[in-house]
């Protein structure tokens, strides 16, 4: 199925795109970093640097994270971090609706030969 997913680039050189956001609804999900990583068959440490890249974004934190200990660390979405997915998860959405006509004509001229890598 088309679906359209959108990167957006900030005036300051950082972006937000599906896979950052996904990482959080997996993390979300799950409640943990090395879950949401395991989910997505990521490394731990590329899901943390992602994380942490996107909690560095903006002014106010996407993920809360307590440390391991007596059963396990854990993180959750914050507040921001859930209207930040619902906005990007909107956005995406609309864009789709928006552009339903052209993609669909787009579609119509795909070619049945299967994509090379």
């Amino acid at each position: 199925m088309t679906r359209v997913t959108i990167r957006i680039d900030f005036d300051n050189g950082q972006n937000l795109g599906h896979g950052k956001v996904r990482l959080l609804e997996m993390v979300d999900l799950h409640g943990s970093i090395s879950s949401a990583a395991r989910a997505m068959d990521m490394s731990y440490r590329r899901a943390w640097l992602l994380v942490d890249e996107v909690n560095r974004m903006f002014t106010s934190p996407v993920i809360e994270t307590q440390l391991g200990g007596k059963g396990g660390g854990h993180a959750k979405l914050t507040e921001f971090g859930r209207m930040l997915v619902a906005h990007y998860r909107a956005i995406e959405k609309e864009s789709g609706a928006v552009f339903s006509e052209r993609i669909a004509s787009l579609e119509a001229r795909l070619s049945t030969m299967a994509p090379q890598d």
